[in-house]
């Protein structure tokens, strides 16, 4: 499916009055494992902006909105529930208690610096979210700040390339499919110099 096209036209037809809360609402309901890519939702309300429906600048401010409210409340509800969570029908669609446990040791094997990461990996991401707030090892705070930063970098990119691109969307998808490829190799570095750290402190601290 063009999710691109379908988008554009699905956030275009709301016009300038309600385009803003199509985007935001859109991008909320991604944080709960909406089957929707939320980095195309991103462009294609950077696009709608180019097209004139809405303002480049305050879309970006509804895209970070968006994907905040989303993990935030993806968080609490770990944070509330506990591992009861899973028991709640639309969440167990997507988590089973499998993933749970994996994304578990992760957490536990590389800390906090998990949530940042967790941003730039769509099948991960709420089940990282939400293991995050089920565990007592991150403050709500924390998490939002840590989440903050990492949206920081990937929401810009993507409404203002929407916002580039919107008179050729067929240049935009092939620009689209370079960002994820170039955003996934920047976090694949900076995981891998994490797992670098961490070995080496606990080689370091094995020699003590």
């Amino acid at each position: 499916m063009d999710f691109l096209t379908v988008l554009v036209d699905f956030f275009s037809g709301f016009g300038q009055n309600f385009a803003y809360l199509a985007v935001f609402l859109t991008l909320l309901l991604c944080g709960f494992g909406l089957p929707v890519p939320e980095d195309v939702s991103l462009v294609s309300g950077g696009v709608i902006a180019g097209l004139g429906y809405a303002n480049e600048h305050v879309m970006f401010a509804v895209g970070m909105a968006g994907v905040l409210v989303g993990d935030g409340t993806v968080f609490l509800l770990g944070r509330i529930y506990g591992v009861r969570v899973l028991q709640i029908p639309f969440i167990a669609k997507f988590i089973t208690p499998e993933r749970f446990l994996t994304v578990q040791e992760k957490f536990s094997k590389y800390g906090n610096w998990v949530v940042f990461v967790g941003r730039f990996m769509p099948g991960l991401r709420m089940p990282i979210y939400l293991t995050a707030g089920t565990s007592d090892r991150i403050s709500f705070v924390r998490f939002l700040s840590l989440d903050f930063l990492a949206a920081a970098i990937s929401v810009p990119i993507w409404v203002y390339l929407g916002h580039y691109g919107a008179q050729n969307l067929d240049h935009l998808r092939e620009l689209v499919h370079q960002g994820q490829l170039t955003l996934f190799s920047i976090v694949g570095a900076f995981l891998g110099a994490v797992i670098l750290i961490f070995y080496v402190k606990k080689k370091l601290f094995s020699q003590t």
